[in-house]
């Protein structure tokens, strides 16, 4: 059983404890720190978007279309559907000739509650274009018409646009992909599951310039330059990804997945993190990533301070009131470094 990560306070009592499992890593390969289980298979999902850029910019289709950084970072999110968000994913599919239903992850209302509203006062309902999701597949798309491949299907297991970043995942974690268990994800393209060892480790060597030479090093480094330089587009407004990374980057990157899934690199020490809590609580997530980046000391106190809401969130009733908060758990005191 994996240990507690975080406790969830009422007044002066637990009422819900988190449990899960974290593992940093460095682009050796050598475990830096860890707590739980880092050898159970987890879906990453949206976690590894950054990886999934990859081919995008390797395949010249960002010279090929016209396309910069912000539509690079676009590739890499998991966005809110603001106006910024759908607006560029809207210039992106003109730019490369395609129509919204040419994406094939399905349409959705924005990720942002109050823009949620705004569309709905509009009369207008949910589009592909505000899918989180939208600027990977956007990125799928871009590859294959620069690659003159059929677009169709491109969501598809055995499809070129999808083989393209198992083949990377693959390289970077040491894994044969094709041997992962895996289903759809939530936007329809493949998800695989690999241990947090795994993908602690694929973000390490993303982070190291050392690892990588020729084309690939440099569509690493424009991604991190992207990401870092373009961080409202990776998630938006009330979005820890976006806080965090607009104080820190490209010291630290962030990225959200799903279910209680967070990575983070950490380019500067070539460290990688990937947790996951057991039961896909995502506010426990969040509370957990500042726990394991306080511990490896890469973000200090007034950062902590500076993202408390992430970080140290309290539980507020209906009248607004704090009744309680969520924390780490002393659990973290034992966490081997």
């Amino acid at each position: 059983m994996n240990p507690v990560l975080v406790n969830q306070w009422r007044g002066n009592a637990i009422e819900s404890r988190y449990r899960g499992a974290v593992a940093a890593v460095d682009s050796t390969g050598r475990v830096f720190s860890s707590l739980g289980d880092i050898q159970r298979p987890v879906f990453p999902r949206s976690a590894i978007k950054f990886l999934q850029a990859l081919p995008l910019v390797e395949s010249g289709a960002i010279e090929s279309f016209g396309l910069d950084d912000k539509h690079i970072a676009l590739a890499c999110a998991s966005h809110n559907g603001e106006p910024i968000h759908a607006g560029l994913a809207a210039d992106w599919l003109e730019k490369i000739g395609c129509e919204h239903d040419d994406l094939e992850c399905g349409a959705e209302l924005p990720m942002h509650k109050a823009t949620q509203f705004e569309l709905m006062a509009e009369g207008r309902g949910p589009q592909r274009l505000h899918h989180n999701c939208s600027g990977k597949h956007l990125g799928f798309l871009s590859t294959c018409k620069h690659n003159g491949e059929q677009t169709q299907n491109y969501r598809l297991y055995n499809h070129a646009a999808q083989q393209r970043w198992f083949d990377v995942l693959g390289s970077l974690s040491n894994t044969r992909v094709v041997q992962l268990p895996w289903g759809y994800d939530g936007c329809a393209i493949p998800s695989v599951a690999l241990p947090l060892q795994r993908i602690a480790l694929s973000m390490a060597r993303f982070g190291d310039a050392d690892w990588f030479e020729g084309q690939r090093k440099e569509s690493v480094n424009r991604i991190i330059n992207a990401i870092s330089s373009q961080a409202y587009l990776v998630a938006g407004k009330e979005r820890l990804c976006t806080d965090l990374m607009q104080l820190l980057a490209p010291q630290v990157l962030v990225k959200v997945g799903a279910n209680g899934v967070y990575t983070a690199v950490i380019p500067e020490h070539k460290l990688g993190v990937a947790l996951k809590i057991d039961d896909g609580n995502d506010v426990a997530a969040r509370v957990a990533l500042g726990a394991v980046l306080n511990t490896l000391g890469v973000i200090q106190s007034d950062t902590v301070q500076k993202l408390a809401e992430y970080f140290m969130p309290s539980i507020t009733n209906s009248r607004g009131e704090d009744v309680g908060r969520f924390e780490p758990s002393s659990d973290w005191q034992d966490v081997s470094v």
